[in-house]
């Protein structure tokens, strides 16, 4: 990868500090300027016991993306190769009740990082080989029926007021580009799952209730259906866009499994059950409890990708059952980590060290 010094937006939360370790783990010469408003979502403690090679090549810096002022600053000090754009209010059920909040960051944020990447990119004569990357979601493209998958054609149609505000934040990395030649890509990616995930979405929540034997409540009738992507090979595809990606292109990232959100909770009960040993007389299964619905929730997402794949040679590598045993393998051994994020206990120690 010709991109040596890449700022990451978002780094400390889930999919970013999957990227950031992988690719320190990977590229011995890249070096990384993570920016991170480390709200509740994300933890400085996923980059603790990084080897010592890796630990010098990442900076992190405590810092919103709405500031324009030390986005400036964070550009005229390191030049960036790449920006890659994970920074976002991202849970649908906060929209709802906080829709300014997400317009705030995911919108306004996205267009002040923006407009600092353009006016650097300019002052150095346009280098070529520079490349944004804006990460977003399937979500933008709101709901489909039983038949038929998105693609890069796809008509945007979102539901919430976090998909809005992610669709918003695409048309403007789009709009830099065709009006200022911002070389920049935008990633339409399906549900992610994996290790650092914060436990407020499905598979990481219905765990830990699981290990703690609680209720698992599913929304509606829990046959809403989603396209499953391990983080890794979320992860793997943005690298494949830094090396090959084109300016202007719309790159649409899935998992290839769909499921129904009572399915995933029915896999995750066995799954943790079997690996904790409980009796059939403690199956999880019996925890479950349907809810009322979610306003606005969409009913299916499914990702056609092979485009992506005939362009960056990129496919997933794991599939949802190795993915899942992955992940729930990874919270039964990190339990400290959970327990932190669990109690708040990594933010009294960000505000010291930050």
């Amino acid at each position: 990868m010709d991109r040596k010094k890449i700022l990451v937006t978002g780094g400390a939360g889930f999919i970013g500090s999957n990227f950031i370790l992988k690719t320190l783990r990977e590229d011995p010469l890249c070096r990384i300027c993570n920016l991170d408003a480390l709200t509740y979502a994300g933890s400085p403690r996923n980059f603790q016991g990084l080897p010592r090679d890796q630990a010098s090549r990442h900076r992190l810096v405590h810092g919103n993306i709405c500031d324009a002022a030390l986005l400036e600053k964070l550009f005229d000090e390191d030049d960036f190769d790449a920006v890659v754009h994970f920074a976002a209010e991202s849970h649908v059920d906060r929209s709802i009740k906080d829709a300014l909040g997400f317009a705030s960051t995911n919108v306004m944020g996205t267009c002040t990082l923006l407009e600092a990447a353009r006016q650097n990119w300019e002052n150095r004569g346009r280098p070529h080989d520079f490349l944004f990357i804006h990460v977003s979601t399937d979500e933008v493209f709101g709901s489909l029926g039983p038949e038929g998958s998105f693609s890069q054609a796809s008509p945007y149609d979102p539901s919430s007021p976090y998909s809005a505000s992610k669709a918003a934040s695409d048309h403007f990395a789009r709009a830099y580009h065709r009006t200022y030649g911002l070389p920049c890509v935008v990633s339409n990616c399906s549900n992610n799952y994996g290790p650092y995930q914060f436990p407020e979405k499905l598979i990481p929540l219905m765990l830990l209730q699981i290990l703690d034997q609680k209720p698992l409540p599913v929304y509606g009738d829990g046959q809403n259906v989603r396209d499953w992507l391990f983080v890794e090979d979320h992860c793997q595809a943005l690298l494949d866009m830094l090396e090959k990606g084109a300016p202007g292109e719309t790159y649409v990232i899935g998992g290839g499994e769909e499921k129904t959100n009572l399915e995933v909770v029915h896999l995750l009960c066995e799954l943790a059950d079997r690996k904790l040993n409980r009796p059939a007389s403690e199956d999880s299964k019996r925890l479950i409890s349907m809810v009322k619905d979610r306003p606005g929730h969409d009913r299916r997402y499914a990702m056609d990708f092979s485009e992506t794949t005939a362009r960056l040679g990129w496919k997933p590598a794991h599939s949802f059952k190795e993915g899942l045993e992955a992940t729930v393998d990874w919270y039964l051994s990190n339990q400290a980590w959970v327990e932190q994020v669990r109690s708040g206990e990594y933010r009294n120690w960000m505000e010291s060290h930050y």
